[in-house]
């Protein structure tokens, strides 16, 4: 009967011998190769299981996602601003762009994400800054997503881990359905680094000089580097208690590789940072932003509650790791401990700072999750079959995703040739609070000189691309206004208090630029001043100069 099929076979195909002898050629009766004897000669390192294309298909479809998003108005433009500054001018050690803030000493830990951000946007544009901002964010999710896969083989707890991961820390990615681009995802992709390597099981010569660098980057890239020290010291520490309890020796800890492997790693941590313009001057720097009285006043920066929506999803995924454990055979660890409760209580002190426990719950949420459905199912246990063609279609899959991306677009097609397609680009790319049209009409008319009063929310995208040299009252970057400025600028845009209108008059106002969403009142109050009147007005918001300025 075999000799009736119609499918190839080994044994219908003739066996020819290659010159060399060193490989065999199975040929079918008219000459062609046989296919179905084919041999996968991807090299070992190279192929991936099944699994892992899944993980990669997931990840490119959210980075594809998130690169069409549009970018949110307030960090963005204030961070290319200092980029751009730095560039004409060098890493400055005064805050050089507020006059209000001059002279006000500034270590910039975000220098070098401001210059990278400068130079993608100056020859990108939004379609630049969205990719490296999707790409942060994805890089993020495959660390952790893939760290799991790793440790598992479980490629459902796998996506888990990112799915939890987005949604405790999605309002520090997104506003809305709109991206939030700053240097803290370099600072988010740099701590991804540093616990995957922490964790990992296996201790390779390349883990530490990966942790040098990585840190050395860190501290020119944004201030968190100081999280990455405390997780890579509660690792450690972690790891010489669990070691002394197994054995029943206090003293033990210390003869444990893997203590000893995490104690460098964590003083090369330390050091690395160092290796910044600023010098030992980071860590001062660091640690004084979130102790800033200013930044108190901003919603990001409060403490995190359950009114909050992020509150709600943290004390969500916190009671979903404690079912876990109740579940789960895999032990918990000192270090998981100290990790969960140390970052946790920060995020509590204020809310900002979720954006680094989400992935440290999410991590053990995906590692209990398995553990539990592994006994839950009694799945059989078996290693992930490997295969080039898995490889193939992971590329392909890349270089799809990468080609359908706004960025993939202009790069491969080039950038509109018309200067109004791309205005009208522009204008989708960003957020619809972003005051374009009346930034143009600023560039467009001529203000009084002098002081302009602005809400904080617009400062950066004015700094970016208002009048060069116009003096603006205050930007995101709050933690650099001095606080009595910060004060007065809060009892006139919020309070509207009984001198208000000295309190312009002594700063020298001659231009008031308000937003409407939040500050309606004080447009409101503009509205009545005889000694005011309005020079422009839009459904965003509206510009104030006076009759006869100072």
């Amino acid at each position: 009967m075999a000799s009736e099929s119609n499918s190839p076979s080994v044994e219908t195909a003739t066996p020819v011998p290659s010159p060399e002898g060193k490989r065999t050629t199975y040929l079918l009766p008219d000459g062609t190769p046989d296919a179905s004897v084919l041999q996968d000669r991807t090299p070992r390192q190279l192929k991936l299981s099944r699994g892992a294309t899944v993980l990669i298909a997931v990840i490119g479809l959210l980075f594809t996602f998130f690169s069409y998003l549009p970018l949110w108005h307030t960090d963005l433009w204030g961070h290319l601003s200092y980029g751009r500054w730095i560039v004409e001018h060098g890493v400055p050690t005064t805050e050089p762009l507020m006059p209000l803030d001059a002279g006000v000493p500034f270590n910039d830990l975000a220098w070098l994400s401001q210059v990278i951000g400068f130079n993608i946007y100056s020859q990108f544009g939004v379609p630049g800054i969205q990719f490296v901002s999707a790409i942060c964010i994805a890089s993020v999710l495959a660390l952790f997503g893939g760290a799991i896969y790793n440790r598992t083989g479980n490629v459902f707890a796998a996506i888990a881990t990112m799915a939890f991961l987005l949604v405790i820390a999605s309002q520090q990615f997104f506003v809305g359905l709109m991206l939030v681009p700053r240097p803290q995802l370099a600072g988010m992709v740099c701590f991804a680094t540093t616990f995957v390597l922490g964790t990992s099981l296996s201790r390779r010569w390349w883990h530490l000089p990966a942790i040098f660098v990585t840190f050395a980057l860190w501290g020119n890239l944004h201030g968190s580097f100081v999280v990455g020290i405390v997780t890579l010291g509660a690792l450690t520490v972690g790891r010489y208690v669990d070691f002394s309890w197994r054995v029943k020796n206090a003293a033990a800890g210390w003869s444990d590789p893997q203590f000893r492997h995490l104690l460098l790693a964590t003083e090369l941590a330390v050091v690395a940072v160092l290796l910044s313009p600023y010098g030992i001057g980071v860590y001062g720097e660091a640690l004084s932003v979130a102790g800033n009285a200013n930044v108190r006043d901003l919603v990001e920066w409060e403490p995190l509650t359950l009114r909050m929506l992020q509150g709600k999803f943290a004390a969500a995924a916190g009671l979903l790791i404690v079912v876990l454990y109740r579940f789960s055979p895999r032990r918990i660890s000192v270090s998981e401990l100290l990790l969960l409760i140390g970052l946790g209580a920060l995020a509590l002190w204020t809310s900002r700072m979720i954006v680094w426990w989400a992935p440290v719950v999410a991590y053990y949420i995906g590692l209990h999750l398995a553990a539990a459905t592994k006994c839950w199912f009694n799945p059989a246990r078996h290693q992930p079959v490997r295969a080039g063609l898995n490889t193939v279609v992971a590329l392909g899959l890349c270089w799809i995703y990468f080609a359908y991306s706004p960025f993939g677009v202009v790069l491969l097609h080039g950038p509109p040739d018309s200067p109004e397609v791309a205005a009208t680009r522009f204008r989708k790319t960003v957020s619809p609070q972003t005051p374009v049209e009346l930034t143009n009409w600023l560039n467009e008319n001529e203000i009084p000189s002098g002081q302009v009063f602005n809400c904080s929310e617009w400062g950066d995208y004015l700094l970016w691309a208002g009048p060069e040299g116009m003096q603006l009252f205050v930007s995101s970057h709050v933690h650099l206004t001095p606080e009595e400025v910060w004060t007065d600028y809060r009892q006139i845009s919020w309070g509207l208090t009984g001198d208000w209108r000295n309190k312009l008059d002594r700063y020298g106002v001659n231009t008031v630029i308000m937003d409407k969403m939040l500050h309606s009142d004080m447009i409101e109050g503009m509205r009545g001043l005889e000694d005011w009147e309005r020079a422009y007005e839009d459904r965003l918001g509206a510009v104030f100069v006076r009759r006869h300025p100072i």
